[in-house]
């Protein structure tokens, strides 16, 4: 039987194991990849350059519109499977499994033969299964420590821990596999194992790399947790997981302040996906940023984040997780705002000199606030989540929080692809990402902050 300290620092391996799937693919190495790579593909089929960057945009964003409609349909109901069999393990192998296929396959997305379709089902592959895992191991955090007290410092070390390890997987595609303009590394080297920038095999690399890393980091995880609860005997989980997600439904008009809440964080998670999925692509067309400056631009976001998950989760300890929900949503309104601002030659509607560096300055300070305000965000989302969530069901309850972070996980994405292929501009693509913030705020306010079940 593993101690309590060994089961958290198990648990935390996972967000250590995982995080350089949202780091790497989702944000600043693949994505800005897929977009540059689509473009290019479009322009020599005859597209106009600024409607192709749009257009590659747009595809992003109905790859991840697919990916979380999906998860939105399967996250409850495979919860609450999982709350009646009493079996959770399994699905964490599952899924872990399709992660690793996902992310592997993304080698394959050579620009010569780049099929834009091939490379959104790989990913959309490696995106469910990240989700679903973390959808399994985040039920395990009221079992972790007697004392629900500790749950928001647990939560924000995790998230913190999380962020250190995109850091470091950051750091090592940067250092010895990421290309420059001069064909050298972050560090002045050739690319490791002889990969050609040419057929962008430096940069298809981060799908392999994020496979290896997850493999070899979700162990300890693995090592240290096993099925404690009682194996069900019941033979038709899918009819029972059924029943007993529909009477969890049926029943959250009763508790009104779980009901806001998933409400409420089905806004402001979607917004904050939106900045993240969308953030690196942003500036690779916007302020013409590279793919390595976008990956240094991660480094200091992720740094931010993990300095600030740790802040977090001490101030969610001792205050409780609504006024850090609440503190980090205006802080992200507002730094949204000075996003749609940037332009090459203006910030904040001030004109400025061509070549400026206060756009691409500006952009950085914006990275540290997101990466310092989503992961806080998202750490004591987790951690209000154990409060709101009925103790016998959590597992569903995670589900249902997942499905409040899918069910209009299509509407950023799917916005931005919209407003981006009606208006043919980047900048004004992400300008749904504001309104949702705000949606999210409002409901906060039929929130109880230590839930219906207290």
């Amino acid at each position: 039987m593993s101690s309590t300290r060994q089961r958290i620092w198990g648990w935390y391996f996972f967000d250590w194991a995982s995080q350089p799937y949202n780091t790497l693919l989702l944000t600043f190495i693949f994505g800005p990849y897929f977009a540059q790579t689509a473009t290019e593909t479009l322009i020599a089929d005859g597209m106009a350059a600024d409607a192709a960057r749009a257009q590659a945009q747009a595809y992003w964003g109905y790859g991840l519109t697919a990916a979380g409609i999906s998860i939105a349909i399967l996250a409850p109901l495979l919860g609450s499977i999982a709350d009646g069999s009493g079996r959770r393990m399994p699905w964490i192998v599952l899924f872990s499994t399709l992660y690793v296929v996902g992310s592997a396959g993304l080698w394959w997305t050579a620009p010569a033969d780049s099929s834009i379709l091939w490379a959104l089902f790989f990913f959309g592959i490696g995106l469910i299964g990240m989700e679903f895992a973390t959808i399994f191991t985040n039920s395990f955090l009221p079992e972790l420590h007697p004392n629900s007290d500790e749950r928001g410092r647990i939560s924000g070390s995790g998230w913190a821990f999380g962020y250190l390890g995109g850091v470091v997987a950051l750091v090592i595609m940067l250092v010895l596999f990421q290309a420059g303009e001069t064909g050298r590394t972050l560090a002045g080297l050739s690319p490791l194992f002889g990969l050609n920038p040419e057929t962008g095999a430096d940069t298809r690399i981060v799908g392999p790399l994020t496979a290896a890393w997850f493999m070899i980091f979700i162990i300890p995880f693995f090592l240290h947790f096993r099925d404690t609860g009682p194996k069900r005997a019941q033979k038709n989980h899918l009819r029972i997981g059924l029943n007993g997600l529909w009477k969890t439904i049926a029943k959250l008009p009763q508790t009104p302040s779980l009901l806001a809440y998933l409400g409420s964080s089905m806004f402001y998670r979607d917004a904050l996906n939106g900045l993240y999925t969308f953030g690196g692509i942003y500036a690779l067309g916007v302020l013409g940023w590279t793919i390595m400056d976008i990956g240094v631009f991660g480094i200091l976001a992720a740094i931010s984040g993990a300095v600030f998950c740790w802040v977090g989760g001490r101030v969610d300890r001792r205050i409780g997780p609504m006024p850090v929900i609440v503190f980090c949503c205006v802080t992200l309104i507002l730094t949204s705002g000075l996003i749609l601002s940037l332009t090459p030659t203006s910030i904040l509607g001030i004109g400025l000199a061509e070549g400026s560096a206060v756009p691409d300055i500006a952009f950085y300070i914006a990275g540290a606030l997101i990466g310092a305000a989503g992961g806080a965000l998202q750490s004591s989302s987790r951690t209000m989540m154990t409060h709101q969530a009925n103790p016998e069901r959590m597992t569903e309850a995670f589900g249902l929080y997942a499905l409040s972070g899918k069910a209009t996980s299509f509407l950023a994405p799917a916005s931005i692809a919209i407003v981006s292929d009606l208006t043919g501009s980047q900048r004004m693509g992400i300008t749904p990402i504001v309104v949702l913030f705000i949606l999210g705020l409002i409901l906060l306010i039929w929130v109880k902050p230590k839930g219906d079940y207290a």
